[in-house]
């Protein structure tokens, strides 16, 4: 009983704090309503001249604002970008070291381990009872198996 008077208290806060931030919402939604009425009120009683020249520069200031916004936005996927290329360099000498690697392993120890790792991946998904190996790889799978 304690923990259901407990939830619902906790969903009453839960709900007041909604009705307050809604609240705050549709007063600074006035505000904004009010502000442009306000504007439009003057625009009237402007001559046609001056309604045409502030209509214009509400414009330039919105479409100055929508170019920050978007000034900004290309700031952000610049930035992104020239981490991506890091990684991918980083990545691509990974993949370079691992083939230099591989090219100094001699041919037998490689088919070896490319039998382990098909082994391992059949492993992670839990299948059971068949492996896939070449034929000449035969001798060394079942000596592997012995040992």
């Amino acid at each position: 009983l304690r923990l259901l008077e407990a939830q619902l208290q906790d969903q009453r806060r839960e709900h007041e704090e909604e009705v307050e931030a809604l609240k705050n919402q549709v007063d600074a939604m006035k505000e904004e309503m009010e502000k442009q009425q306000q504007a439009c009120l003057q625009t009237l009683q402007l001559s046609p001249e001056a309604q045409v020249e502030f209509g214009l520069q509400q414009e330039i200031t919105r479409l100055t604002n929508e170019n920050l916004d978007l000034k900004e936005l290309l700031e952000k996927l610049e930035k992104n970008e020239k981490k991506l290329k890091k990684q991918l360099k980083i990545y691509m000498k990974k993949v370079q070291d691992f083939e230099a690697s591989q090219a100094t392993v001699p041919s037998e120890r490689r088919r070896h381990e490319r039998n382990m790792q098909v082994a391992v991946q059949r492993k992670e998904k839990d299948f059971q009872g068949m492996l896939e190996y070449y034929k000449e790889d035969e001798p060394l799978l079942i000596r592997n198996l012995v040992t």
